[in-house]
């Protein structure tokens, strides 16, 4: 049984192997490699032919102009003028008459070659064919055992002007056998070469995802304790350097949101256990001291504000659930959006006259936006409780409803003299969780999930959010959603609403 249990994984590992990047950027490569080798030899070999054909045909062009020299028909029948002392004449015009034919007008041959006899004597019709060219024509036959011979056949003149057909040819047999020679030799050495390429590309295979192997040994490692891990960059500016960057800004956007998580574990179980206490202590006091029915009923309503309070945390943590995850539906419909700012501006004058903070409006009626109306109240909500909240006794909130600069939108300002937001703190408060702690700040209650909803609002609604802040001078929050349309055909005088 265990034999069997290593048999059955020996086909798995064999699998993996097969699957794995390195494998397949290697035969990629040999394949790749593979064909190329094999184009350039039938690449080669082509004009490794056409070169030696190349020179059979000069020197046939050589011989051939060398046999007109010798060659005379007199009287019908060829004479070869040479001199028969002279040995190298004697050898040149035997070396002509090894491959060729002369033959009249009418096809009749007058003399031959052995060799050309076993090409084959060409027929009357083509050696007409031929006498009417007005070139020699060269042209490639085979003997009997598959000799290839290069011939050139024309037209030479004899005496009185008559024509006769002549034909010259030489053994190509040699530049064949060269030619076959060299591709032999050449794929007899080509899987060599090939299996030598092979381990040249699992080398460099190796080395080219040596930084995806550290990246995924790197990504082991990250747990949620530890996700300050990093990859070196290579610095050579390519597609893994990217992949080292993208994965490195990836642990860093994990680690930033592992601190909101941990973050937001802390806030939530402190704003959960301070009324848990309370309803606790409540019960407690009615249960053991309390002796009148007022006493009972005294510690059910602080109890129940307890319970309030509990119950806005769990709907905002919902309500933020749910707009995240799209199952929050918009209901929009045209708004004049300085009419709705009015009505929460009204509803916000009494808790900013208890700060004593002057809470003041200009709006623009008429400017209307397609938007929904309980999720724009909630923002606007949200910026003037942050607005009030932060805004120390005697300060100033002002609120503002305009047409912007841009053709097509509507400008809402809130702006406040509070005690503002450091530079540093700016890019993350619109991050869920996220709470800006300093000593102005660090006694405010809050989930920090305010403004979380204010940019998941602003974005809904296709519109864009800015936010200008200096410590101690306040904090201003631009916020522009399209227009519809305008609900007068003349821009209105501008309505101050003031405390």
């Amino acid at each position: 049984m265990p034999s069997r249990s290593r048999w059955l994984r020996i086909p798995k590992l064999r699998t993996s192997f097969l699957r794995g990047l390195r494998f397949r950027l290697t035969l990629s490569y040999v394949l790749l490699f593979g064909v190329l080798l094999i184009a350039v030899g039938m690449l080669f070999q082509k004009t490794l032919r056409l070169q030696m054909d190349d020179e059979s045909r000069a020197t046939l062009e050589e011989e051939w102009g060398a046999a007109k020299g010798y060659l005379h028909v007199e009287g019908g029948r060829p004479v070869w003028i040479a001199d028969a002392t002279d040995p190298e004449e004697a050898y040149i015009v035997e070396r002509l008459r090894h491959v060729y034919i002369l033959a009249d007008s009418n096809g009749k041959v007058l003399e031959h070659s052995q060799t050309y006899d076993s090409i084959g004597v060409d027929s009357p019709q083509e050696i007409a064919r031929i006498l009417n060219l007005p070139q020699p024509e060269i042209h490639v036959r085979r003997d009997a055992d598959g000799i290839p011979y290069m011939i050139k056949a024309g037209s030479i003149h004899g005496d009185k002007g008559r024509l006769y057909f002549f034909a010259l040819g030489r053994s190509i047999y040699n530049n064949e056998r060269t030619v076959d020679n060299f591709m032999r030799r050449y794929f007899l050495l080509l899987p060599g070469m090939i299996f030598i390429t092979g381990l040249l590309g699992w080398a460099l295979a190796g080395r080219a995802i040596r930084p995806l192997n550290l990246v995924a040994a790197t990504a082991q490692e990250i747990t949620g304790a530890n996700l300050s891990l990093s990859i070196p960059r290579r610095n050579a500016n390519d597609e893994l350097d990217n992949l080292i960057d993208s994965f490195n800004r990836m642990t860093l956007r994990l680690s930033h949101s592992f601190d909101q998580i941990r973050q937001f574990s802390t806030d939530v179980s402190h704003e959960l256990r301070t009324p848990l206490t309370a309803i606790r202590g409540q019960l407690e006091v009615a249960l053991f001291t309390a002796e009148t029915p007022d006493q009972f009923r005294d510690a059910m309503v602080n109890a129940l504000e307890d319970v309030e309070k509990l119950s806005s945390i769990v709907r905002a943590l919902l309500l933020l659930s749910q707009a995240e995850s799209g199952q929050l539906v918009l209901q929009k419909t045209p708004l004049d959006l300085g009419e709705v700012v009015a009505d929460v501006v009204d509803q916000f004058q009494i808790p900013a006259d208890e700060k004593n903070v002057k809470l003041t409006a200009t709006l623009d009626p008429g400017w209307l936006t397609n938007a929904d109306r309980t999720q724009v109240e909630r923002m606007i909500s949200n910026l003037l409780s942050n607005a009030v909240k932060y805004t120390p006794r005697g300060g100033r909130v002002h609120v503002r409803v305009c047409r912007d600069q841009e053709d097509g939108w509507i400008r809402l300002e809130v702006e406040d003299t509070g005690v503002g937001i450091p530079a540093e703190n700016l890019p993350h408060i619109f991050d869920r969780f996220y709470r800006v702690r300093n000593a102005q700040t660090h006694y405010t209650q809050g989930l920090g999930l305010g403004l979380s909803f204010v940019a998941w609002i602003v974005s809904a609604h296709d519109g864009t959010i800015h936010v200008e802040s200096k410590p101690g001078a306040g904090t201003r929050f631009e916020i522009r959603l399209p227009a519809v349309m305008a609900a007068q055909e003349t821009h209105p005088q501008p309505v101050a609403t003031t405390t």
